[in-house]
């Protein structure tokens, strides 16, 4: 077994090193939103889980999960392939997706509220792509461990990969439809064919290959407000200017980071 670079304490054998935790490089947001065509992490920002004694902390990324076995007999995951949500703020082959237009939309154009849109993954591999799916749950088929609506991936392009993302404040949602998506901000991401939000079980663990990770499900939490717990929030984290930091979560911490709200330049027509 050889160490990783992935994070302390994690340990791989020499089987898919360099394709699922070969570092990768993040988009550079210019004007401050994401588009088309960007490269991004998906993160789970750190908070404390009130419904659980133990937890895991930190900063959560969503995951390619592989099969441990079928990972050793193949370079190619099975699919549809697993997901999980784990503590890394390094972009590596298993957590870096690719933000792709499910409508008329050209690579480069800002992304915005209310619009659908795919999350490809390709561990590095440009000739093979998986897309973040997800479908109503059935006796056979949900998450691991809530038994919820399970979130996979996989090769067939359909409705079930499409997204939209919300802002996370709902007394101001509806009036941000449609107005471009901030980077490194907190938004939700829902699924539309079925309209849940993914979210990320910090309190229901997952051994997989890479250590101890947890489940990521598509479920809408709400509280007594009727707004999205935490669990639902998440963060395209983009890639940093400066030298030696590889994301802007090297450059503002994700809890001074809340989204803005609507100003005089972010409007539907803005390019």
């Amino acid at each position: 077994m050889a160490e990783s670079s992935y994070g302390p304490g994690v340990r791989v054998g020499n089987w898919n090193e360099d394709v699922y935790l070969e570092e990768m490089q993040l988009s550079i947001s210019e004007d401050g939103y994401v588009h088309h065509g960007d490269s991004v992490m998906l993160v789970n920002p750190d908070h404390p889980e009130t419904e659980a004694d133990v937890f895991l902390r930190g900063d959560l990324s969503l995951c390619l999960a592989p099969d441990e076995i079928g990972a050793h007999l193949s370079d190619t995951p099975e699919v549809p392939c697993g997901l999980s949500a784990a503590p890394t703020d390094i972009p590596v082959g298993r957590n870096t997706f690719i933000i792709l237009s499910a409508e008329p939309a050209a690579t480069g154009d800002v992304l915005r509220f209310g619009q659908n849109f795919r999350l490809g993954i390709t561990r590095g591999c440009e000739d093979l792509m998986l897309y973040l799916s997800s479908d109503h749950r059935t006796l056979l088929k949900s998450s691991k461990r809530s038994w919820l609506q399970e979130v996979y991936l996989t090769d067939d392009v359909s409705y079930l990969n499409c997204w939209q993302a919300a802002f996370p404040d709902p007394q101001l949602r509806l009036e941000h439809e449609g107005f471009p998506i901030p980077a490194n901000s907190k938004i939700l991401i829902n699924h539309c064919h079925t309209n849940r939000g993914l979210a990320a079980h910090r309190h229901l663990f997952l051994r997989t290959y890479f250590g101890k990770e947890v489940e990521v499900a598509a479920h809408t939490h709400l509280d007594v407000h009727r707004a999205e717990k935490p669990r639902n929030h998440w963060v395209l984290v983009t890639g940093s200017p400066r030298k030696h930091s590889s994301t802007m979560l090297d450059v503002h911490p994700l809890p001074a980071r809340a989204t803005p709200a609507l100003g005089p330049a972010a409007c539907p027509g803005a390019q």
